[in-house]
């Protein structure tokens, strides 16, 4: 019985001597940050481990010695106080203030001197449940002690005195709390606070648990500060954009009344793929054939409307231009191309366009900037924010004499839409939403022709001039000559001809005199 009883006795020391251990190393483990709040916790925790295995190894006073020479102000401040506070500033503080050599001599002296460590067997035996609860507490203190460092930062960013002072008060008072732990310890009967210990250990998790939520409510409300600056900023930058997009459109708007707006149609005609905004001899060409289509488009639904009020056809193509022989009845319609042709280029060699120019300085680049910025527009928005520009100007003058009076009076059964006209306005009807579109393509080549420098040139074909394959192109390409015709005539012209540097762009003619190709 006394050999199992020694066993016994061995294998509890050895036991103790590894949980002594173990909170040594946790001792230097927290040493090593260089931290006032880490040395203390670290003091602390030696001061439990000298309690639950009463000695005082060497590793015990090489950190407290170092921690006296090598720390700063403060951390010896609280150095020495903690000392004070747990009973081991006298023999160290001794120690610590002697010289190198005296030091070594009292650190001997120390080592010579017998340690009679006393027994703890029997507590440990009558309730370890009890020191597994004081050891979940020093955790917990820990824990705590780590989360109002937190506080602590946080509250320096930003700087919030009051913050600082609370947490400051909440780090002081988890520090006496581990030093509570320690004189509790030491203490022959210790009185635990719960009613048991597993209830001791329970309360001390859910503490631990609140120190950890009280971390992540912490980090969350720093987060949560950051969301609001970033909301607040992303306000301000909304508002600065709506107010840039507001000052945008006010300066476009002034920009289209002068026909100016050059990066707004330059970007327009990126987006929807138009052709290059160069400057070349094929975007001349180009906008040329975009003009004839709409002399063609337009004289579509006045032939129509010109069928609907009961018009002699054959009658008004003679009027037009009596001396032409046609190949089929159909050709006819030719002849009204050549009316709208000649009475919408007219003026066109003049910079003005027969229009009074407003008191606007114009150059090559105020010419290709109203081209640019009318090319992607709807003309009757255009001249419903100004229609009195010269545009506007320009469209009324032309209405009045491609469509005749008497014509709008058998189309209409009245002159209003010429009154309305005549008087500045610009009527929203479908005739004359047409109309405006053939006025837009001339205008833009008119614009486009004094972008060029030099100016590009403009060539018109009478009736009764040989035809000439360089500088004219016949409309209809299955005609030949007729037995008694020699060299083809011109009947119609239909589309003007221009010189654009040393390019010819062909006149568009009618042949007279022949006959179509069986």
């Amino acid at each position: 019985m006394k050999g199992l009883e020694k066993e016994s006795t061995h294998l509890f020391r050895l036991k103790g001597i590894m949980f002594a251990g173990w909170i040594q190393w946790l001792a230097c483990y927290l040493h090593s940050y260089c931290h006032p709040v880490f040395w203390c916790i670290s003091l602390a925790i030696c001061a439990a481990k000298s309690a639950i295995w009463d000695q005082c190894s060497g590793v015990h006073f090489l950190i407290l010695i170092s921690a006296i020479n090598m720390a700063s102000p403060i951390r010896y401040a609280i150095l020495v106080v903690f000392l004070e506070e747990t009973n081991f500033a006298s023999p160290l503080l001794e120690v610590a203030m002697l010289p190198t050599g005296g030091k070594d001599n009292q650190l001997r002296e120390s080592n010579s001197q017998k340690v009679h460590p006393q027994p703890m067997e029997e507590a440990m035996n009558q309730n370890p449940e009890a020191v597994e609860a004081l050891i979940s507490k020093i955790f917990t203190n820990v824990s705590s002690l780590k989360s109002a460092y937190i506080q602590l930062q946080t509250a320096h960013t930003p700087y919030d005195p009051e913050k600082i002072q609370a947490a400051d008060k909440l780090v002081i008072s988890e520090l006496k709390r581990l030093s509570e732990l320690k004189h509790f310890y030491r203490e022959n009967n210790p009185k635990p606070v719960c009613v048991s210990p597993q209830d001791s250990r329970l309360a001390a998790e859910i503490q631990e648990q609140q120190s950890l939520l009280k971390t992540y409510e912490v980090m969350v409300k720093k987060f949560q500060s950051e969301i609001q600056n970033k909301d607040s900023e992303i306000i301000q930058l909304e508002q600065q954009i709506e107010e840039a997009n507001q000052k945008r459109a006010k300066l476009e708007k002034n920009l289209k009344l002068r026909g100016l707006s050059f990066k707004e149609s330059e970007s327009s005609a990126e987006e929807n793929g138009f052709f290059s905004t160069d400057l070349t001899p094929e975007l001349f060409i180009s906008t040329v054939e975009a003009a004839y289509k709409a002399i063609h488009d337009f004289s579509k639904p006045l032939i129509n409307m010109m069928k609907a009020a009961g018009w002699d056809l054959d009658a008004a193509a003679n009027s037009i231009e009596p001396n032409v022989v046609y190949a089929k009845r159909a050709h006819k319609k030719y002849a009204f191309e050549s009316h709208i042709c000649q009475r919408m280029f007219c003026g066109f060699q003049e910079e003005s366009f027969s229009v009074k120019p407003e008191n606007v300085a114009v150059n090559k680049e105020s010419f290709f900037h109203q081209f640019l910025a009318l090319r992607e527009m709807d003309p009757l928005d255009t001249l419903g924010q100004n229609p009195d520009s010269i545009f506007g100007k320009f469209c009324r003058s032309k209405y009045l004499v491609v469509v005749h009076p008497k014509m709008e009076a058998s189309f209409f059964g009245n002159l209003d839409q010429r009154n309305y006209v005549t008087s500045g306005g610009h009527p929203r009807t479908p005739f004359y939403q047409a109309f405006l579109k053939l006025a837009k393509s001339i205008w833009l080549l008119h614009r486009l022709a004094y972008s060029f420098e030099p100016n590009v040139k403009i060539f018109q074909v009478k009736a009764g001039n040989e035809f000439s394959e360089v500088y004219m192109d016949s409309v209809v390409k299955d005609l030949v000559m007729d037995e008694t015709t020699e060299t083809p005539k011109v009947g119609l012209m239909v589309m003007p001809g221009f010189w654009i540097g040393g390019t010819v762009i062909q006149s568009r003619v009618y042949l007279s005199g022949m006959k179509v190709a069986e």
